[in-house]
């Protein structure tokens, strides 16, 4: 039975005494994928959330906390992800979604995951940054809406769960952490939950797409571009925490190419474990940092923060997805070509 990440870790939480709004999130599986060497790798899959991502951690703390105070509605702005998570968690709670995402760089899938669960969808020219400025702007004039993007603290405190499913499953801290970074919200929260756990803190090394890489090269970007859509952030709003959690670790922020990701994901998904593309973003750099011999030994975990359902265009680029016409008389002829080709 799962009880909900707000019953679980309630005394971690700092939670006002409320009811949750849940969906029986949180308590997703950690897959030991191999050892390389003296690394022992792990995949934390957080698409297999309600929502198919890992904001639903965040969610269920923000909206439960936004209802508690009296709010009738809640607004992101949101590559995708924020807005399917945000609208079913205002959908079990009672209350309006408005989603606010940037024209022509939303997967489609998402925007119907989102518009599903009952959002209202707007669209403005521009980037997310600018999507990000006025989902702001509406939240500080209407104190009725609710804002829960990751500048909400609330977000933040309920991602660091992550942290503590870690170390419950682990039974010890890892030696690193390996997650895709976009706003930069959910690395700091990974660093925050094992610093309030008061068990050491991992080497937090965050992910980004070359092209979508501020936090890399030290500068906001205003043009950013990559397939990997739910990182495509080039003023990340959690920048500054981000740095906190690398510097404090005494870890690193690496970009990867398209190519090395549309690898990543394609190598996931043949060991079973289908992701979008952010996330074989961070399977990439985890590739990167052994062959660089930058992993410490150990047990080393990376998050794998989306499903592979969320982008269904992307593993086109790919994957053979026409299927091959044969005659039913000659089917076992036909798989024998392809178990010896």
């Amino acid at each position: 039975m799962h009880i909900g990440l707000i019953n679980r870790y309630r005394q971690w939480l700092g939670l006002p005494d409320l009811e949750p709004v849940t969906l029986g999130e949180g308590n997703t599986p950690m897959v030991h994928w191999a050892t390389w060497n003296s690394c022992r790798i792990w995949l934390k899959l957080e698409g297999c959330n309600p929502t198919g991502s890992f904001k639903d951690r965040g969610m269920t703390v923000a909206v439960s906390q936004a209802r508690h105070a009296g709010a009738k509605a809640v607004i992101c702005a949101s590559t995708g992800n924020t807005a399917a998570s945000a609208a079913a968690y205002a959908g079990r709670a009672g209350l309006k979604a408005f989603v606010v995402i940037p024209s022509g760089q939303v997967a489609l899938a998402k925007m119907i995951q989102a518009s599903a669960y009952g959002a209202t969808i707007l669209a403005i020219e521009g980037n997310f940054d600018q999507a990000l400025q006025a989902v702001r702007t509406v939240a500080e004039q209407e104190s009725w809406i609710a804002l829960v993007n990751s500048v909400n603290p609330w977000r933040l405190r309920g991602q660091e769960t992550g942290a503590y499913e870690i170390l419950d499953d682990l039974g010890t801290m890892p030696s690193a952490l390996v997650l895709p970074v976009g706003n930069a919200g959910n690395i700091s929260a990974y660093f925050h939950g094992f610093r309030r756990r008061n068990e050491g803190v991992p080497q937090m090394f965050g992910i980004q797409a070359q092209g979508s890489d501020p936090l890399v090269q030290g500068r906001d970007l205003d043009n950013v571009t990559t397939i990997a859509s739910a990182i495509r952030i080039g003023r990340p709003a959690s920048a500054h925490l981000a740095k906190e959690a690398v510097r404090e670790s005494h870890g690193q922020f690496h970009s990867v190419p398209d190519s090395a990701i549309l690898h990543a994901q394609e190598e996931l998904a043949h060991g079973g474990i289908f992701v979008e593309p952010a996330s074989a973003a961070a399977y990439a750099g985890l590739k990167v940092l052994y062959r660089r011999n930058l992993l410490p030994t150990g047990d080393v975990v990376a998050i794998l923060t989306g499903n592979g359902l969320k982008d269904s265009q992307t593993p086109t680029m790919w994957a053979h997805v026409e299927p091959q016409l044969v005659k039913s008389q000659h089917l076992i002829e036909s798989i024998g070509q392809f178990m010896n080709p």
